[in-house]
């Protein structure tokens, strides 16, 4: 079964197994108004899908996902109303994320930055090419991290380990990343990360779902019980800083490639 009516990405599912994929390869798969929509669209229908087993997010082309795309950001620098509205349309995916009640693996075969880590990390499974960049960069573009950064870096790394890198908005290779916790299975070419997932999915899938969805529902009242201390709190700092100066200084500075000048405290 395929879903249509989707823009930006694809949803299918075969052998009781559903696959999201990414597809906007030529734009590096960037968050926009549509792609954020239709995403947090595609995780609700996953929820609420009663004959699937198990579910595979994956992406098009070279990179799973830049993340935000400037432009958007500065739709919203501009828009109180479309910001409350961006704001709590991170909030419903997080929340599907953390609800959904089978075994969902990430296909990470390229960078995955932003709110594409956000939704790599919020995977149960994360099969990543050992060579690509996880990041949460932020801070960099004058935002505060309020798509998930802060609920699923400190579930996976620890809490240092993701004030290290939310705060900087460095990046991180695959392979530390692994060391960290924040990836589960290493794949030595971006070509495998997908047929890894795949196989992880069917393994899952062949369990029993009794047992397996029972395991998946404990782990997410965890996941929900952390969600509630921070993911709301993390949005509102987001969409404060989403209309500040600061976003469209950062963005100015980016595209001029020349240090920012940042003036709100």
């Amino acid at each position: 079964m395929d879903s249509s009516g989707y823009q930006t990405l694809r949803l299918a599912v075969e052998n009781q197994i559903a696959t999201l994929t990414l597809s906007r390869p030529e734009q590096m798969n960037l968050i926009d108004g549509p792609a954020h929509d239709e995403i947090e669209q595609a995780l609700f229908e996953l929820r609420e899908n009663r004959t699937v087993r198990a579910a595979i997010i994956a992406a098009e082309g070279k990179c799973f996902s830049a993340g935000g795309n400037f432009d958007f950001m500065l739709e919203l620098n501009g828009s109180p109303e479309k910001n409350r509205h961006s704001a709590a349309k991170a909030v419903a995916i997080i929340e599907s994320l953390t609800n959904i009640p089978f075994p969902v693996i990430a296909a990470v075969q390229g960078d995955a930055i932003g709110f594409g880590a956000s939704l790599a990390l919020g995977c149960d499974i994360v099969v990543a090419y050992t060579e690509v960049n996880f990041a949460d960069p932020h801070v960099l573009v004058g935002l505060a991290a309020g798509d998930g950064g802060c609920l699923f870096w400190p579930q996976a790394a620890g809490i240092l380990r993701a004030k290290r890198y939310l705060l900087t908005g460095d990046y991180i290779k695959a392979d530390k990343a692994y060391e960290f916790g924040l990836v589960t299975d290493l794949v030595d070419s971006a070509e495998q990360a997908l047929p890894a997932a795949q196989a992880l999915a069917e393994k899952v899938a062949g369990l029993s779902p009794v047992a397996v969805q029972g395991t998946k529902r404990s782990l997410n009242a965890l996941m929900q019980a952390r969600a509630a201390e921070v993911v709301e709190l993390a949005a509102l700092y987001e969409q404060q800083s989403m209309g500040s100066s600061d976003l469209k200084e950062a963005v100015s500075a980016i595209r001029e490639k020349r240090k920012p000048n940042f003036r709100n405290r």
